[in-house]
């Protein structure tokens, strides 16, 4: 019996957000052991989204796949993050440098 990934109810919103913008968007959601939610990629850079509703939270698997990561994780919740964190926004212009959204969007580092 195969077993179909369980998606926070905000993912198809922001990922058809991100479509929409240009973004490419690949699900990571049945990878499943705390693997992020999904691989986006935006004029030439890649970024790891972790898709939590209002409530939810980080499980175990999560942050620990999260804290053994050498990469960025980002933890969105909203259409508009998931946007800052890809770059794509007309009102601030370029986010990088990554520096500035790292303790806002939940970047786990060690």
């Amino acid at each position: 019996m195969k077993r179909y990934p369980r998606l926070d109810v905000n993912q198809p919103e922001i990922v058809r957000a991100l479509r929409a913008c240009g973004v490419s968007v690949t699900s990571l959601a049945s990878i499943g052991s705390g693997c992020p939610d999904l691989l986006c990629g935006y004029k030439l850079r890649n970024f790891l989204l972790e898709i939590k509703s209002e409530d939810g939270k980080l499980t175990s698997d999560e942050r620990q796949w999260h804290n053994h990561w050498n990469g960025a994780v980002f933890t969105v919740r909203t259409v508009d993050e998931a946007l800052l964190i890809c770059g794509v926004t007309a009102k601030r212009g370029p986010t990088w440098p990554m520096k500035k959204l790292d303790k806002k969007y939940g970047r786990v580092t060690k």
